[in-house]
């Protein structure tokens, strides 16, 4: 699941809007629309602050190699 997906659905389920969200999370409304599109480029600890108030946040997990992939 995108980041975006996640975002929308958490959001979604929760009964927020993209302003309540925004609001809440101490972030612009434009940053919530750029989130929940897909923007690639987005501040990091920004993010944090979205993800904090379902509790969660962003963090480096190991990529799934293909068996027949050499390291």
């Amino acid at each position: 699941m995108t980041l975006s997906k996640f975002i929308k659905e958490k959001r979604k389920s929760t009964g927020l809007t993209q302003p309540e969200l925004a609001e809440k999370a101490g972030v612009g409304l434009r940053f919530i629309r750029d989130l929940e599109q897909g923007k690639e480029s987005l501040r990091l600890d920004k993010v944090n602050q979205v993800l904090k108030l379902f509790g969660f946040k962003v963090g480096a997990i190991p990529l799934i190699k293909d068996e027949n992939e050499k390291s």
